[in-house]
């Protein structure tokens, strides 16, 4: 039996070409009551359409009013029993329409994380097959990837270190080993975590940047940049001139900014001549000003005759 037949073997008609029963479909009022008592007063607009669910079962859509709801419909369903004129109730629920307003499609919250949520006092997990990470040990002493430290790791080093006052570590053991590489780690970045950090960091301070396209030199000849250590030292530093936008951030060696060591030199301020002075030579200094020079007057009668002179 097909899905487009019923048991009887009669075919299925389309729910689009059924004819509403009359009764149920004449039940506008009923629909409507019902509505009203689910929803809030004012909220139930006006009867949108009818629509035929089966045999003798019929849906009454009305518009929402509710505030934030736009688009969505009351939809009642009636119904009634066979040579029945009396027609029921059968459910009542808000329905999104065609041009509903909804939520977006649930998203889990690993794959809504992005750079810059995490607060303080938050805690991220890393998956047990994260990518990114790879173990840092190898044979007996490895830790399951899904822990920090195993418990016999845990005791092995704790061991270790009892001793180390009174022997030297064998320099063939994996921890020795791993310690003097600076990887005594249960986990450690993989090469995809490695690519994936420098394809990041390329792209926010990288030779594509506006920033290092009006540059006047690149980082790699920059005093200010810090070199990193180990494979990433061929590409990357650290900015430390803390005028530049990059201050405290991983940068390509071919990023650049103004702010380049290089770039300007101030020029040193002129300094003045000293004084020149004239030993030889000699300039003449009358010990009486000229009459005609305007710095003195002519006594006149009155103030001789007085006694002034």
């Amino acid at each position: 039996m097909s899905a487009a037949t019923t048991r009887s073997g009669t075919p299925r008609t389309p729910r689009a070409t059924r004819i509403p029963d009359r009764l149920c479909a004449e039940a506008v009022e009923l629909a409507r009551e019902a509505a009203e008592e689910a929803a809030a007063p004012g909220i139930v607009g006006a009867h949108v359409e009818v629509v035929a669910e089966g045999d003798r079962v019929v849906t009454h859509y009305f518009e929402s009013k509710e505030p934030g709801y736009r688009g969505w419909r009351w939809a009642v369903t009636v119904t009634r029993a066979s040579r029945a004129k009396n027609v029921t109730l059968d459910e009542t629920v808000l329905l999104p329409g065609s041009d509903a307003l909804l939520a977006p499609e649930w998203v889990p919250w690993s794959e809504r994380l992005r750079p810059g949520d995490m607060g303080p006092g938050d805690l991220l997990p890393t998956e047990a097959d994260d990518l990114r990470l790879e173990p840092g040990y190898s044979g007996e002493d490895a830790p399951p990837p899904n822990s920090v430290v195993s418990e016999e790791l845990a005791d092995h080093l704790d061991a270790e270190d009892a001793e180390i006052v009174t022997r030297t570590p064998s320099r063939g053991a994996i921890a020795a080993v791993a310690d003097e590489l600076g990887m005594r780690r249960a986990r450690v970045l993989s090469r995809y975590g490695l690519h994936s950090a420098a394809d990041r960091w390329e792209e926010s301070f990288g030779a594509r940047t506006p920033m290092a396209q009006a540059a006047p030199a690149t980082c790699e000849s920059c005093a200010f940049l810090v070199p990193l250590a180990g494979s990433l030292r061929q590409t990357f530093g650290i900015c430390a001139n803390e005028f530049a936008p990059a201050d405290g951030r991983v940068v390509s060696l071919s990023y650049g900014c103004g702010g380049h060591s290089e770039a300007a030199i101030m020029p040193k301020p002129p300094r003045p001549a000293p004084p020149v002075l004239d030993s030889m030579g000699a300039d003449a200094f009358p010990l009486r000003p000229g009459k005609d020079s305007g710095s003195t007057t002519e006594p006149d009668a009155t103030s001789e005759d007085l006694g002034h002179s």
